[in-house]
């Protein structure tokens, strides 16, 4: 069972498998990292600084995102597609702030609310050839404990449970076969697998709220992390 660790800058996370003392994710330099997220922002809710210290010490960030985010607005004149074309604006600028490069944004392209209807076994499938073809030294997903699976949004628990099941499916070569045999996709171990859950903002994170203004009620400029 893992341990409960504090990760900085307003991460905490439960390590599945452990770093090594001298390798601790606040000093990691020049490892792969992928973080999936649910929707854009709760990579940068739950995870903003952590990812700008990762950027900041050499580390390649990738990110990829379930959903398009395309259904959040309070505005009657709103469309799907002219909010998911604001959303991915939103995160492309506030991961910039944190120095992700646009190119490792990963868009998986479901639309929002609906990922808990996605195609199985699918969505494994195509988690798992992320996985595969990035092959991080560290893996960040949204922890799949108890808390979520009873009230919170159907898109965080369905995250949460199909990563780590594309992180088993990654190891084993006769899960999706025609990612070896076609794609030249390799079985792949995650070495290190930290779960994010909610904690409280710092000023950075301030700053990238700026950069999800959609995301708010009109008038409200601070919401709190959900």
């Amino acid at each position: 069972m893992g341990r409960l660790a504090l990760v900085p800058l307003a991460l905490m996370a439960v390590a599945l498998a452990l770093p090594a003392e001298d390798d601790r994710l606040e000093e990691m330099r020049g490892k792969t990292v992928l973080v999936f997220t649910p929707h854009p922002d709760d990579d940068l809710f739950g995870a903003g600084g952590t990812i700008a210290l990762l950027n900041r010490k050499g580390n390649k960030v990738y990110v990829a995102l379930y959903t398009n985010d395309d259904k959040g607005s309070y505005d009657p004149e709103m469309t799907s597609q002219h909010l998911a074309h604001i959303r991915k604006a939103e995160e492309e600028a506030a991961e910039a702030l944190l120095g992700t490069l646009k190119e490792n944004l990963l868009w998986m392209g479901y639309d929002d609310g609906m990922l808990e209807y996605a195609p199985q076994p699918k969505l494994v499938e195509e988690a798992t050839a992320i996985i595969r073809r990035i092959r991080p030294d560290v893996l960040l997903s949204i922890d799949p404990a108890e808390w979520y699976e009873r009230w919170h949004k159907t898109d965080h628990r369905m995250a949460a449970f199909n990563t780590i099941d594309a992180v088993r499916a990654a190891e084993f070569w006769l899960y999706f076969p025609n990612q070896r045999l076609q794609q030249h996709l390799e079985p792949y171990t995650v070495p290190v697998i930290l779960l994010l859950s909610s904690a409280a903002g710092s000023q950075l994170l301030r700053q990238h709220r700026q950069c999800g203004r959609s995301q708010a009620r009109s008038g409200d400029e601070t919401r709190q992390p959900v």
